[in-house]
């Protein structure tokens, strides 16, 4: 392929710049390929650690481990040309201090290729995102429902309701203020979602949040509708793939016990020939 027929790839200045603009389209993607069909038609693909409960049947985020998210990582990196890659940061791998974060998230970049890495919190994680940008590395950030913080809100419940709505706009101004080039907000209220999205320079990127966000998110397993265990209130199910997949083995397991299958067309019967077992 010639230089000029090159597919560019998205990078963290060019979803900047989407403020306002066509809203982004992001999914998640923990394999090559899932991440080959989301590539022409996504503008970020997130390595979410939201694989730990999708892919190892985790009942949390949590047990995410730095070594898994890179694994992950790297399958993605081989399915994708054009979508910006953005991996999560697992839970324990950021938060004792700017230098630890930046180490971690140094190792992620180099060993996968991703072109930024995301960080769950506010006010209490700025300083980490200003010191991260300042060392070139790009960070989305992520406020209002973190599931890493699951243990604190006590469940996967709304956040920034009546007087709390105040603390996710600190929240998302400190973010903001500290460098991040974009901001997931999720499962926050509706208005308080359409109000930050307004109120901040870089695009935000809702999942449970409202349509004035300059993006929107799922899991795609979710969307898919693969993941069955439990269905959020924000997820559109565009497939019931999961339904269709459990009816084909089903298929499959009755034409086996039946001897329908393998059938003729699928074995060699004309292919044997002297000495094929010498």
């Amino acid at each position: 392929m010639s230089a000029a027929g090159e597919i560019k790839g998205i990078t963290p200045p060019d979803i900047r710049l989407r403020k306002g603009q066509t809203p982004l389209v992001c999914l998640t993607a923990y394999t090559t390929p899932v991440a080959r069909l989301l590539d022409r038609h996504c503008d970020i693909v997130l390595v979410g650690d939201s694989v730990g409960m999708v892919l190892h049947g985790l009942s949390s985020t949590l047990g995410v481990t730095l070594d898994m998210m890179i694994m992950h990582g790297q399958a993605v990196r081989r399915g994708l040309e054009h979508a910006l890659m953005v991996v999560d940061l697992p839970f324990g791998s950021y938060e004792e201090s700017p230098e630890h974060a930046f180490g971690n998230a140094a190792r992620v970049m180099g060993e996968t290729g991703c072109s930024a890495v995301k960080l769950e919190g506010g006010e209490t994680i700025a300083e980490t995102i200003r010191f991260l940008t300042a060392r070139g590395v790009p960070v989305m950030a992520h406020v209002g429902l973190t599931p890493q913080a699951v243990n604190t809100f006590g469940g996967y419940r709304v956040q920034g309701r009546g007087a709390d709505a105040e603390r996710i706009r600190r929240d998302a101004r400190a973010v903001t203020e500290a460098g991040a080039f974009s901001l997931v907000l999720e499962k926050i209220p509706e208005p308080l979602a359409r109000q930050i999205t307004a109120d901040i320079d870089i695009p935000t990127i809702g999942i449970g949040a409202s349509q004035a966000c300059d993006g929107q998110i799922l899991v795609s397993d979710d969307m898919l509708g693969l993941f069955t265990s439990f269905r959020p209130k924000f997820v559109k199910r565009y497939a019931e793939l999961g339904e269709q997949a459990e009816a084909a083995i089903a298929a499959y397991a009755t034409d086996v016990r039946n001897r329908h299958f393998p059938a003729v067309e699928h074995l060699y019967v004309n292919a044997l020939k002297a000495g094929d077992f010498t």
